[in-house]
């Protein structure tokens, strides 16, 4: 195939870099665009009742005629959360792993887009060809089954994207990662390799996941006498496995709780992932024709979040479900940087209520350590270096065991989303930057709620809000009624009398000047309240609630 002159690669992450989910990245070649996975974002702390947030996807809406298709790595929500929402903007075909692909279908009947969105399921060693590019899936380990790296083929070279991965030899499902297949595609060269950084600064390796279900086993042995409840990510079906091997093993029947592990649960077993022995589930309903000692309920809410399962068990607001003294409580995770605290919130009241509750030794993660990346890189041996994934440390971890292997500065590239990354043989430079960002989605809404918003919240939280009302006379102006203050989250009006009438007594000077002044126009007048209002309240309470002035003309 004859290059033109400039036709290089470029390599857009559209999000997901410098931070953990929101894992989206465009691959462009001349007049084609693919893209990796699409995942969310969970909100931070300063996101005001902001459910979960989605990439902004300006620049392949911009470009739509050239985006060819979507390939996801695997199941977990930073990989495929967003898919429902871009799919809306941005129709175009899906290719995925089974059980990812059945994921993903729930989510489209959900949006009510199945009939929508052309699909298709990979196989690992199958390949896609789309425009210039030829997609190859290549089987990993990860935290969820049926995880794929890609080995990309364009005309500037082959890049791989490792996706989430660890090295499991001994996996509870399926086969270990194919390091042969991946040894191959590294004998043939490879122009760039795109790695998970998110261990990166852990020695060793990964443990394997078989190491929990020892674990699990020991747990199950010395609390012959106890229902045990475990909290644990929806999405890791092996982790369930697990759970129900030595559920079965030991006589317990399980119930399963949370509507996004009944979701997973329910597809993996339809497409064959997991294996329950019959009569070992039950539902919720039928806990109660059981003893304790003889159930295991598997539940959502290992993160601490409010509305899971087990954060409403512990605090007393689940239905069916309250935990006894003596109940044994297993976090089989990890808190996720920023959740600490919300987890460590629900041990304690777990304590509070007499459970026993383990948390050590009962996780592995789903990520390589520093070991297998080194492995990765050593079989591929790729020109360029570009770590994804993960926090900038991270980032700079990876860069920096990258180092060790021989590579230096100039071939590693940290990018940061919207960095378009121009690659060949020859040279690689990031040669410009697209429009990238986060798009708020609060309940039904996409989009509407942008940093305006968040901020008229966060004022409200931080100072309350007092609002003037009165009536005007239509053509003259005079105040017929009012004004009256009502204010809430400002100060307690009841122990405030005093406040309040020197406040009403500012705005009534106020209005006696602007009617000598002979000022009519509303706007002005809004703008006269607000100010005295605020510069007195800020006089007396050193505090700057929002003021809400609400004129009526009779």
């Amino acid at each position: 195939m004859s290059k033109t002159k400039n036709s290089k690669l470029r390599i857009i992450p559209l999000g997901g870099l410098e931070q953990i989910g929101m894992n989206i990245t465009a691959f462009e070649y001349e007049d084609s665009i693919i893209v990796v996975d699409c995942g969310l974002a969970f909100p931070t702390d300063d996101m005001l009742g902001i459910d979960l947030v989605i990439p902004d996807i300006s620049y392949l809406l911009e470009n739509e005629e050239k985006v060819k298709g979507l390939f996801i790595t695997h199941g977990h929500e930073d990989h495929i959360g967003a898919i429902p929402y871009v799919l809306k903007q941005l129709n175009m075909p899906i290719y995925a792993t089974k059980l990812t692909m059945g994921i993903i279908e729930h989510k489209l009947q959900e949006h009510n887009l199945s009939s929508q969105v052309r699909r298709k399921v990979v196989k690992y060693g199958q390949s896609i060809n789309l425009g210039p590019f030829r997609v190859e899936f290549v089987k990993t380990n990860h935290s969820i089954q049926d995880a794929a790296a890609f080995a990309i083929y364009t005309p500037a070279g082959v890049v791989f994207h490792t996706g989430d991965f660890k090295v499991d030899y001994t996996p509870v499902f399926g086969d270990a990662i194919d390091l042969q297949r991946i040894a191959e595609i590294g004998k043939k060269g490879v122009l760039a390799v795109m790695c998970d950084s998110t261990n990166a600064e852990r020695p060793g390796f990964t443990q394997s996941e078989r190491t929990v279900g020892k674990q699990f086993d020991n747990i199950f042995a010395e609390n012959q006498s106890t229902r045990i409840i475990i909290a644990t990510f929806a999405s890791n079906v092996d982790r369930v496995q697990q759970i129900i091997n030595s559920a079965y093993k030991y006589g317990r029947k399980v119930v399963v709780e949370g509507r996004s592990m009944v979701n997973i649960i329910s597809t993996a077993s339809e497409l064959g992932y997991l294996n329950i022995p019959e009569n070992t589930l039950i539902s919720i309903d039928e806990l109660k024709n059981y003893p304790d000692e003889k159930t295991v309920l598997i539940t959502t809410g290992s993160q601490g979040e409010s509305m899971a399962a087990l954060s409403r068990m512990a605090n007393g607001m689940h239905r069916k479900v309250s935990i006894q003294p003596n109940d044994t409580i297993i976090f089989s995770s990890h808190p996720i940087p920023g959740n600490e605290k919300a987890v460590s919130n629900i041990m304690n009241e777990l304590y509070r209520k007499g459970a026993n509750v383990i948390f050590q030794d009962v996780h592995v993660s789903g990520h390589a350590c520093k070991e297998e990346i080194k492995l990765i890189y050593t079989l591929l041996h790729p020109k360029y270096c570009i770590p994804v994934h993960g926090e900038y440390k991270h980032l700079k971890a990876q860069e920096a065991l990258v180092k060790e292997l021989g590579y230096t500065s100039d071939d590693i590239y940290i990018l940061s989303s919207g960095d378009v990354l121009e690659l060949d043989d020859e040279s690689a430079k990031v040669a410009g930057h697209v429009h990238t960002g986060a798009i708020m989605v609060d309940g039904l809404g996409v989009g509407d709620v942008g940093n305006i918003v968040l901020r008229d919240r966060q004022h409200l939280a931080e100072d309350g809000i007092i609002i003037v009302v009165m009536t005007l006379q239509a053509g003259t102006g005079l105040v017929l009624a009012g004004p009256d203050i009502v204010s809430r989250g400002f100060v307690y009006v009841r122990g405030s009398e005093d406040l309040m009438d020197s406040a009403r007594a500012v705005l009534n000077d106020t209005m006696e000047d602007l009617m000598s002044d002979g000022v009519s126009d509303w706007g002005r007048i809004k703008s006269e309240i607000k100010s005295s209002l605020s510069d007195f309240v800020w006089k007396e309470t050193q505090r700057r609630p929002m003021i809400m002035p609400i004129l009526m003309e009779v």
